[in-house]
């Protein structure tokens, strides 16, 4: 039977199948209900599914995988609905069932000794920061979404944020997974080793498929060390070629101690200054581009406040630095990211925004802004490009807001051709079209345009060969 032929359309009965494995609790099957999980963030994709099932373990979801792989009915995995590209989305037709992991949200186990967490995939990713510093232990993942979204969509995705450049994306922070396999089967591959040569690291596999392959279940994650000191400068650049230097800079004087390294642009701090409450300049001149850097260290008494003023005075001594001021407490140090967190929210009222999650060499970034801002302004003269993001791993999210007294629906009828000139130049430059959001729904056909034949084609061998009906999150990252 193959992928097409096995999607089917769900019955009533299925539904009530459903619901005698996962009880009253563990089904939604009213419109108002459903909403929430048919809708993507962004509001560009809207699906339709006969229900939403929200397993409670991991045996109630191995029933479920093992009853939709019998009745040949899609799954689409869903976590906390936070994603930006629809791979948490059913399609239209209404034949898939979402399973939802928000209810298995327990921390089975806390090893500060090994220096790993045991957690369900349902877990918000902010409760699994609190559970590791509860123990003294540090879960580095932070991203914008932390509040809401699911570690299980988190690994699902490869999510990355905003101390990658110290800490590694999603992928580098898990040592065992638990799977639920698309015809039912568990693998239980929960493991705390740092080292296990005997075999294929199959971990990976799972990770950043988006739910293509299997269902994340429960995993073991990394601790580190809770930071004893941090240190945190807004630093007005000259340029984006500056900012590069200067992260060059600052890893010479400090080494691993810098832990995040984000790029602004001035027009991102103006709409976060009309539109974000409780935003304020951090410095009186206005400047073009900014970084926020920030330094953690284990010691209480590492001298990182004595080391940011001295490398920065350095860096204004090599014409580096405009100008910059250093966090005197972390309530300042707050004030400071909170600034950074207003970009995202200082776009919305602006109207349409045209988003590029892309990646590239971290000294290819000032030719990738320079050539990408000037193609999108030929194209479209006015748009107002607020490139900015973490810059220490090379990932630039180049936003786009319409040009003033736009048409906004006219504006984001042109998402696919400019998300076209913008790939062209990223992947020119050796780059990626996603860095962090992944493929999901919106950019599958987008990375086979990018992509070598070969490279899709074992892609494709490798969901068959776990997924030979084609049911786990179809129609997502890999064509079929």
């Amino acid at each position: 039977m193959t992928g097409t032929e096995a999607k089917t359309t769900p019955t009533g009965d299925l539904v009530q199948r459903l619901a005698g494995i996962v009880g009253d609790k563990g089904l939604i099957t009213e419109p108002a209900e459903m909403e929430p999980h048919l809708v993507e963030l962004r509001q560009r994709y809207r699906g339709a599914a006969p229900c939403v099932v929200r397993p409670a373990s991991t045996d109630e979801v191995a029933a479920v995988v093992r009853l939709c792989a019998e009745t040949g009915t899609p799954i689409v995995p869903q976590g906390g609905n936070t994603g930006l590209v629809a791979g948490g989305i059913p399609f239209e037709d209404g034949r898939a069932v979402i399973v939802n992991l928000g209810r298995m949200n327990r921390v089975r186990a806390l090893d500060p000794v090994n220096d790993t967490m045991t957690v369900e995939a349902g877990c918000i990713l902010q409760q699994v920061q609190e559970a590791a510093a509860g123990a003294d232990r540090l879960f580095p993942l932070s991203l914008g979404a932390e509040g809401t979204c699911q570690i299980g969509g988190n690994l699902s995705t490869n999510a990355g944020g905003i101390q990658v450049l110290r800490y590694g994306n999603a992928r580098e922070l898990v040592l065992g997974l638990e799977v639920v396999l698309p015809d039912g089967r568990v693998w239980d591959g929960l493991r705390g080793l740092r080292k296990d040569n005997t075999g294929y690291d199959l971990k990976q596999l799972f990770i950043g498929a988006e739910g293509t392959l299997g269902i994340i279940t429960a995993a073991v994650l990394r601790l580190f060390p809770r930071p004893r000191e941090t240190a945190t400068a807004f630093v007005a650049v000259p340029d984006v070629a500056a900012a590069v230097r200067l992260l060059g800079h600052v890893r010479d004087a400090v080494g691993d101690n810098v832990t995040s390294f984000e790029l602004i642009p001035r027009i991102g701090i103006d709409f976060a200054l009309a539109h974000v409450p409780d935003i304020r300049d951090p410095l009186t001149e206005r400047y073009d581009w900014y970084v926020l850097v920030e330094l953690w260290s284990g010691s209480a008494d590492a001298g990182l406040a004595a080391a940011m003023e001295a490398l920065l005075a350095d860096a204004f001594e090599a014409d580096l630095v405009r100008d910059a001021t250093i966090a005197a407490n972390q309530a300042q140090s707050d004030v400071l990211w909170r600034l950074r967190e207003g970009i995202v929210e200082g776009q919305k009222p602006e109207g349409g925004s045209i988003k590029h999650d892309v990646s590239v060499p971290i000294t290819a970034i000032p030719e990738f802004l320079d050539r990408a801002t000037a193609a999108v302004t030929r194209l479209i003269p006015g748009i107002r490009p607020v490139p900015f993001g973490h810059i220490g791993d090379g990932n630039i999210h180049f936003n786009l807001s319409q040009p003033q007294g736009a048409d906004r629906d006219a504006f984001m009828a042109r998402w696919d051709e400019v998300n076209r000139v913008v790939h062209d130049i990223a992947v020119e430059l050796g780059g990626s079209i996603s860095a962090e959001h992944g493929l999901g729904r919106m950019k599958m056909v987008e990375n086979v345009h990018y992509k070598s034949a070969l490279e899709i084609e074992l892609q494709q061998r490798i969901k068959r060969a776990f997924d030979p009906q084609g049911l786990m999150n179809p129609g997502k990252v890999v064509p079929e």
